[in-house]
């Protein structure tokens, strides 16, 4: 029997490409000192990330600090941009992947707004590496909502059948499920394992290798 052959991936981006989870705990951090807030751990932090910048700080502030909620997103602002690339990098193997399919249509799908999206981006040198970037418009469109993904194919003229969403958290895989497609779960991320698998994606990969002629 032939292996499936996928045209377009679809990438998660934080946890999936790209390690950015100190960056983002440095800069939220940064913030609440800003605000006179008590800081958090960076597991706890880490804890946060995977559904969009809103939720991260009102997590971060604290239901006792709601109020600061709007300043914390200005203020967040400038330091991630400022600190987006510090540490942030590819996972280990990651690059490797991306060459491997350049002849392939490549698509990253992220709740990371569009603006840090592009500023890390730019910041690895790696626009050419991809043919379109989806980030939600507004927080109706965050994963696990298949908006973005249907968006991106529909962007690309790409078939469902043919393409596959890679991620390492349930709302990559839900949302791949939600648009017909294929959804592909990695264990090295941020997001649960157990939890992951259970939603029963077509693949799994438990290193950035391991995506190497799998589709």
């Amino acid at each position: 029997m032939a292996k499936w052959r996928a045209e377009v991936l679809l990438f998660d981006f934080d946890g999936t490409l790209i390690d950015s989870k100190v960056d983002i705990a440095t800069a939220v951090n940064l913030t609440l000192g800003d605000l006179g807030l008590p800081l958090r751990s960076e597991a706890e932090i880490f804890s946060f990330v995977g559904d969009g910048v809103k939720r991260l700080l009102r997590l971060s502030v604290g239901e006792a600090n709601q109020d600061a909620f709007d300043r914390a997103l200005e203020v967040f602002r400038g330091h991630y941009l400022q600190h987006c690339v510090k540490t942030t990098q590819w996972y280990s193997g990651i690059f490797e992947v991306l060459q491997h399919y350049k002849e392939r249509k490549k698509v990253i799908v992220t709740n990371k707004s569009l603006e840090y999206t592009l500023c890390i981006v730019d910041g690895l040198q790696a626009r050419d590496l991809f043919q379109h970037i989806e980030a939600p418009r507004d927080t109706t469109e965050l994963k696990p909502e298949p908006v973005m993904l249907e968006r991106a194919l529909e962007v690309l003229g790409a078939d469902p059948s043919q393409t596959v969403m890679i991620g390492d958290s349930t709302n990559d895989v839900r949302a791949a499920q939600a648009a017909g497609i294929r959804a592909c779960a990695v264990g090295y991320g941020y997001g649960n394992r157990e939890k992951v698998v259970a939603l029963q994606p077509e693949f799994y990969c438990e290193t950035p290798h391991d995506l190497l002629d799998l589709f």
